[in-house]
């Protein structure tokens, strides 16, 4: 209905455009995902199946749009780092969070039915997901996000890992949550091996760490020219060599880690 009467409605609208030249980072979140793994009977306290299903959509992501960089996630969330000169629709926050959260939702989906067929997908507990995004102006305090996210990672695990331990060794969850009331890292350890049996340390990478997904380059070039100044044909060019680079899984500490991330200079543009 262009130039309709009924287009004055468009007035109402509002656009917020994330801040040029900064760092963006789309975290998306899992909505009530303590209920969604009791249905689905989600191993505790760490389900393989299922985080590797969240790889799985994350991966997608990454695949369909060059300008994301790095993803990390674990358990139920994943954080996507958009390189700083991204145009993508504009930089519209709105437009840029229903996209995420509604594609990790569907292919949530899609890679839990391919995983899982003899339990799909119920319409009594669908995947659901929201998500936020935040402009960073230097790099230095997106590496500091990263490091908040997988130490937020670590401490969750940890307890989590000692909890269902006591648990499975006989406790109730309200004498487990008693007994670690109070405690810190090295006391979970020690609860862990003493009275689990179990050394923290042999755990997977996957459940301590989290997972990384990132763009690796074989050859690299600065993209150095103002977003402003560069052709539509250069864009064409450096997002086709973008697409090109391989993305690679790890499982490592990024805590600190300054030649990990000085290796890769491109996480910088």
């Amino acid at each position: 209905m262009a130039n309709s009467k009924y287009e004055y409605v468009k007035a109402f609208e509002r656009e917020n455009y994330l801040l040029p030249e900064t760092y963006i980072v789309i975290r998306v979140d899992g909505k009530g995902f303590h209920k969604f793994s009791q249905h689905y009977n989600f191993a505790k306290p760490n389900d393989l199946q299922a985080l590797q299903v969240m790889n799985a959509a994350a991966l997608e992501i990454m695949k369909r749009y060059s300008d994301v960089q790095l993803a990390y996630g674990d358990s139920d969330e994943y954080s996507f780092l958009l390189r700083r000169k991204c145009d993508l629709y504009e930089r519209r926050e709105m437009k840029l969070c229903t996209l995420f959260a509604s594609l990790m939702a569907t292919f949530y989906t899609l890679f839990w039915n391919k995983a899982h067929p003899e339990r799909p997908i119920e319409l009594e507990q669908v995947p659901t997901f929201d998500a936020r995004a935040v402009s960073y102006p230097s790099f230095e305090i997106v590496r500091d996000y990263f490091s908040w996210r997988q130490v937020d990672c670590h401490i969750n695990n940890l307890y989590n890992t000692t909890f269902w331990g006591l648990v499975k060794k006989g406790m109730t969850p309200q004498e487990a949550e008693q007994r670690l009331s109070g405690t810190v890292s090295s006391d979970k350890n020690e609860i862990l091996f003493k009275d689990c049996g179990v050394n923290y340390n042999n755990e997977p990478e996957i459940y301590k760490k989290g997972t990384i997904l990132v763009r690796e380059f074989d050859e690299y070039k600065s993209e150095a020219t103002p977003v402003t100044a560069v052709s539509s044909r250069q864009r064409q060019k450096q997002d086709k060599l973008r697409r090109k680079a391989r993305i690679e899984k790890v499982h490592v500490d990024i805590i600190n880690n300054n030649p990990w991330w000085d290796a890769r200079p491109w996480l910088r543009e």
